[in-house]
């Protein structure tokens, strides 16, 4: 065991990069002796695989963790008792440090530290932009006039430039995002192989898309006591689910576009439309639901977690939706110019801050879930290795 006795005091601890790291290994030592939580999440039976741990490790343990708090409330060594055994906290702290350790380009890596401030200055800076370049390229006529009809939105905007606006945002995001997956992929030391094995990755799609280990272990997410509850897994399936519906939407318009030659904006009968619109309205009720449940959390187990980060990208998804939503129901009126350059500006700061903010949590989890199946699959099959 690494470690002195059941708290893992100093002395043979090994060398970690960050104070948070060391406290994570420290945890685990003590979660490594208990087993109590074993069947709680994948953090734990994970753990059990290890005897020591990396810093790697501790990172892949760290976006494992889906904070359901239910080790929190069943530890008999969690705060006040001297082992101050706080295995959400902690984690949430590494997972946090993990998502600017990853970061790409490194000298972005600063901008997870203020996130609520960056993203509200990008916010800011976008839909000015949009909204002034509108006004000063555009007729007041045309601005305010009231368009119908197929391509109408191309009117104050030529579709060619919004495509090579928003393109080029979202090719900047995949690849800066991709390259935060690289590193991480690296530092957990996990083979390439893994990411295209089937029965890994269909697991892990399967844990992800249900949420799995948000469950503590079946009876559900303790979030403001030890009471369990499934309204956290819910409002981030709406969250999620909804963003998907959106993507949906996004993707069946473009073929549209390029395939049929149909031009937007479409019936709202169309797919496109009833897909937006459903993901839309997801969109709206998950995150105000997820900041309901953020407000009533735990004192306890707020601790370690980025307040400003999360509540800066569900506010980013909310304003995303309704912007969206609105321009929908008002498309036909006079307003419908600034509501475009209104909701252009929300997508494009969506865009651009996707890579430093807590939209890569998603992404780490579930790579994190995919080693997990993988180390699951050994275990139970031996001979394979």
């Amino acid at each position: 065991m690494v470690g002195a006795g059941p708290a893992g005091t100093a002395g043979s601890t090994p060398h970690h990069a960050t104070a948070a790291l060391a406290e994570a290994d420290r945890l685990m030592t003590v979660c490594n002796s208990c087993r109590y939580c074993e069947g709680l999440c994948a953090v734990f039976p994970a753990m059990e695989m290890r005897r020591s741990f990396s810093d790697g490790d501790l990172n892949y343990l760290a976006n494992l963790c889906h904070n359901c708090g239910a080790c929190y409330h069943d530890c008999q060594f969690s705060p006040p008792h001297e082992y101050a055994v706080h295995v959400p906290a902690t984690l949430a702290q590494v997972r946090t440090e993990s998502y600017a350790q990853y970061a790409w380009p490194r000298a972005f890596a600063g901008l997870f530290a203020r996130n609520g401030l960056v993203i509200a200055v990008a916010l800011a800076l976008a839909v000015t932009i949009f909204i002034a370049g509108f006004v000063a390229w555009t007729d007041p006529f045309v601005l305010f006039g009231v368009h119908v009809g197929p391509g109408a939105f191309y009117r104050l905007m030529p579709h060619n430039t919004m495509v090579a606006i928003f393109g080029l945002a979202m090719l900047y995001a995949v690849f800066a995002i991709g390259m935060g997956v690289r590193a991480f992929w690296r530092d957990i030391g996990e083979p390439e192989a893994t990411l295209r094995d089937p029965g890994s990755l269909w697991q892990a799609l399967k844990d992800a898309g249900s949420l799995r280990h948000l469950d503590g272990g079946g009876a559900g997410c303790m979030n403001e006591n030890e009471r369990p509850s499934d309204r956290r897994r819910l409002h981030h399936h709406l969250t999620f689910y909804g963003f998907m519906l959106c993507f949906a939407a996004t993707s069946t318009a473009t073929l549209y576009h390029y395939l049929l030659g149909m031009q937007a904006p479409y019936p709202w009968y169309d797919l496109p439309v009833l897909l937006g619109t459903a993901g839309g309205i997801g969109m709206v009720i998950g995150p105000i639901g997820l900041l309901r449940e953020k407000w009533r959390r735990d004192p306890g187990l707020r601790q370690g977690t980025p307040v400003g980060m999360d509540v800066a990208f569900l506010l980013m998804l909310l304003l995303t939706s309704l912007t969206g939503l609105a321009l929908l129901v008002l498309r036909a009126t006079p307003v419908m110019g600034l509501l475009l350059a209104l909701h252009l500006g929300v997508v494009f700061a969506l865009f651009v801050t996707m890579p430093y903010g807590k939209f890569v949590h998603g992404i780490y989890r579930f790579l994190a879930l995919v080693r997990a199946a993988k180390e699951r699959h050994r275990e139970l099959a031996p001979g394979d290795r």
